[in-house]
């Protein structure tokens, strides 16, 4: 029998009916509608997926491993679930010691003093010596860190009741539903039912929580606050405990104020600063909590933190529990439930803590379960910790437990932070860039002033490490201080948000003013290699290991991303056709960043000097693959990528098998694509499915979300490429909402391996094409427009 493939257009958004004409060649349309519903049935609605949640049989003894992160941007906490004293750590994002004010002094990272010669120094030595050790660099252009700071555990609200049972038994769950970003706890002691429920309201922004019985009168307990700081007071009057106090290393002021309600029974305040509730048939609390902290520099201090804390908790308070909790399910469920994935997944009635134990790396629907569980778990993990008002995900999102955590929470730009927005776009989360483009504009004034001071340029620079105080500079661990291409790359994301989405008014008055200064940066540092007189970065280093050398491939390929990116924004916008030209030219003259070397690897350096038994955990030379788009697959360059990626071997640590999750995909193999999968599920993830480096580090769950959506769909290309790397592993499945570039939404189902439905909708009207398995010659092109639903269908 013929195949067949058809294009059927829906009736837009704004009611207005695509005419049933043909689009393609030697295929029909017609008109269709759709009432499907996200997130709760496959494409052809044969089968309701299960809600995903992380659920277990006993309370979280240990916060890294098994505590349940609730989120809503500027606050979180982790929930323990512990039955005599219930455990919230709780954050406030903008709680950082360090930066202007500390004891230690702060200098943004900029040199202390003057060192006139000291960059062109490195760059002769290079000239001549072709490579320096990176403890020589290091002592010349690194200086001791002052001041940097770290994220700070905000506390512990504890909730101690007196009737809870010891252990738990038979009874005793402890769940996250991902669906509603509601964590709840529920046992059964002396035939009462007792029930918590903990989220973050990120329109209310306040953490809330409700304990719950099924008889009368059973709800009792004691509020109280701890912290490992003896920086604050605290103080309870009425039915509200205050927490007030100032950093001792910065005199950052902070607050949190607490309120509980009651049905019945009564709410008690201690002259200790505790809150107790007797007797009551049930009981809820809101907590508001902020810092003086605002991103302006030089200072970063904005108002008391009191009014807007007390205006905060008493809005919540005023309600009813039922309308805060509403109103936050509904603001996650409307991000949240944009996407559904079934790839075949059957969820046993298992504590995810036992499913992980026992994954074998997708041979059963259990297994698969596990998988798409954790691809919406990044996607939940990303909205709880990266919303409008707040700073960005940071290397632990928005959850921390101490006071001097690892790398100090903070953000890492040699890929860290840029990893922790990749699946954005793709998985139909775009409102979750807001904070990282804030960002992005508060740290160009203090770029500006370090590319001034360290390479007497114009332009914005950052280098390997920032916090949310401006610090643009070096310090001096030497095999990771140096990195002046991060301003280039944290630009990619912005210029990708406009890739899906299609405005030009976020181009022009957001994205492509720190693209165009970051280009004008470069513009003015590459340096002619004497070598063969190509533009070069030196001195360049490709993180973290090998010596300094000039023209290393990752410094090489993220600049010439951002002068390409920075070249089609011009063209689009109609900047100077001065500036335009010289994009161009410098384009022209620039090393490219991408050889063959002798055992048919793409160089790491351009010199032919990289180890075929080198397994480090950065493949940085391969940026150009992922998140770069300069390596197109099948080339030539593709092939070299892959002789790299299968040299450095399917270890590391959970954030680089996650980077090779999306490299496989690019490379367009499933097959190696989900055994990275499998390799960061059972060696690199923690039981409450936390990604560990080790230690817990949240890049690798964003990483993996990412590269779950580069096996589906990609777009890099401007071409829509539907189920480019499907491993064998999913032979059916279907996944709604995915977003391609060109600002179109994307859903597809397929069996046997094989696209058998494609539905896309567009946002814009524009040309589209399309590569599937659909047709046999592989691709079409058609005119869509805004608002218009087309659905393809292969026909046999």
């Amino acid at each position: 029998m013929t195949r067949r493939t058809t294009v059927k257009t829906a009736i837009g958004a704004t009611g207005a009916l695509a005419l049933g004409v043909p689009v393609l060649a030697g295929t029909e349309a017609a008109a269709s509608t759709s009432d499907e519903s996200p997130g709760s049935q496959g494409l052809d609605g044969a089968r309701t997926l299960v809600d995903p949640v992380l659920w277990y049989r006993t309370p979280a003894a240990d916060w890294e491993r098994e505590s349940l992160p609730i989120g809503g941007g500027a606050l979180g906490a982790s929930v323990y679930g512990t039955l005599a004293s219930e455990r919230l750590t709780f954050n406030e994002k903008t709680l950082w010691t360090g930066g202007p004010g500390s004891a230690q002094g702060y200098d943004f990272g900029n040199w202390t003093a003057p060192r006139p010669g000291a960059l062109a120094a490195v760059q002769q030595r290079l000239d001549s010596e072709g490579a320096i050790d990176p403890d020589s660099v290091a002592a010349e252009l690194g200086q001791a860190r002052r001041g940097y700071g770290a994220y700070q555990v905000f506390g512990d609200l504890r909730l101690d009741l007196p009737s809870a049972p010891a252990a738990p038994d038979a009874s005793y769950r402890r769940a996250l539903d991902l669906r509603t970003a509601l964590a709840t706890v529920a046992y059964t002691h002396q035939d009462v039912h007792h029930s918590r429920e903990f989220f973050v309201s990120h329109p209310g922004n306040v953490i809330a929580g409700r304990l719950g019985a099924d008889r009368p009168g059973q709800v009792s307990f004691t509020l109280r606050y701890t912290s490992p700081r003896s920086d604050f007071t605290a103080t309870a009057a009425g039915d509200r405990l205050t927490v007030r106090g100032a950093l001792k290393d910065n005199g950052l002021r902070f607050e949190a104020q607490i309120r509980v309600r009651t049905r019945g029974g009564r709410v008690t305040a201690g002259p200790d600063g505790t809150l107790t509730v007797t007797d009551a048939d049930s009981a809820w609390f809101v907590l508001a909590a902020a810092t003086d902290y605002a991103d302006r520099y030089p200072a970063y201090r904005g108002d008391d933190p009191h009014r807007a804390v007390t205006r905060t908790v008493d809005e919540a308070a005023g309600t009813s529990y039922e309308k805060v909790r509403a109103a936050h399910v509904h603001d996650h469920g409307a991000l949240f439930d944009r996407v559904a994935l079934d790839i075949g997944q059957q969820l046993p009635d298992m504590p995810t803590d036992q499913l992980l134990a026992r994954y074998t790396g997708g041979t059963s629907p259990s297994d698969r379960a596990l998988e798409a569980l954790f691809f919406q778990y990044g996607r939940y993990l990303l909205i709880a910790s990266s919303r409008a008002g707040s700073l960005p995900a940071n290397l632990q999102g928005v959850w921390n437990n101490s006071t001097t955590p690892p790398w100090s929470a903070d953000y890492h730009s040699n890929i860290n932070l840029q990893m922790n927005y990749w699946l954005a776009e793709v998985t139909n989360l775009a409102e979750t860039t807001a904070p990282y483009d804030r960002y992005i504009e508060a740290m160009r004034e203090p770029g500006r002033r370090t590319a001034m001071e360290m390479f007497g340029t114009s332009g914005w620079v950052v280098h390997n490490e920032t916090n949310p105080y401006g610090f643009t500079g070096v310090h001096d661990w030497s095999t990771a201080f140096w990195f002046p291409e991060a301003a280039a790359w944290l630009t990619q994301q912005m210029y990708e948000h406009y890739r899906f989405s299609g405005s030009t008014g976020y181009l022009r008055s957001t994205a492509y003013p720190a693209m165009k200064e970051a280009a004008e940066f470069w513009l003015a540092n590459l340096r002619t290699d004497p070598r063969d007189g190509l533009l070069v970065v030196t001195p360049s280093y490709s993180p973290e290991h090998g010596d300094f050398t000039a023209g290393a491939a990752m410094s090489q390929q993220i600049v010439h991303d951002l002068l390409t990116n920075t070249l089609e924004a011009a063209r689009t916008l109609g900047d100077a056709p001065a500036f335009r030209s010289r994009l161009r030219t410098t384009l022209d003259r620039l090393d490219p960043g991408l050889r063959i070397g002798s055992w048919g690897q793409l160089q790491e350096w351009k010199a032919d000097r990289d180890d075929p038994a080198d397994d480090h955990r950065h493949v940085s030379h391969l940026f150009a693959l992922h998140s770069g788009r300069q390596i197109e697959p099948g080339s030539n360059w593709a092939e070299a990528a892959k002789v790299s990626l299968g040299a450095r071997g399917d270890g590391g640590t959970g954030w680089s098998k996650a980077w090779k999750i999306n490299f496989w995909a690019r490379l367009r193999d499933g097959d190696h694509s989900h055994k990275m999968l499998a390799e960061q599920l059972k060696s690199s993830t923690l039981p409450n499915l936390w990604d560990t480096h080790p230690p817990f580090q949240i890049d690798g769950n964003f990483g993996a979300t990412s590269g779950i959506a580069e096996m589906l769909l990609q777009s890099q290309y401007d071409v829509i490429e539907i189920l480019p790397a499907l491993p064998a592993g999913w032979p059916e499945g279907s996944v709604r909402g995915l977003r391609a570039r060109g600002g179109f939404t994307v859903d597809i189902e397929w069996s046997t391996g094989q696209a058998r439905r494609v539905v896309i909708t567009a946002g814009r009207s524009r040309e589209v094409t399309v590569r599937s398995s659909l047709w046999p010659s592989g691709e079409r092109t058609f005119k869509a427009r805004a608002g218009s639903r087309y659905t393809l269908v292969a026909e046999g």
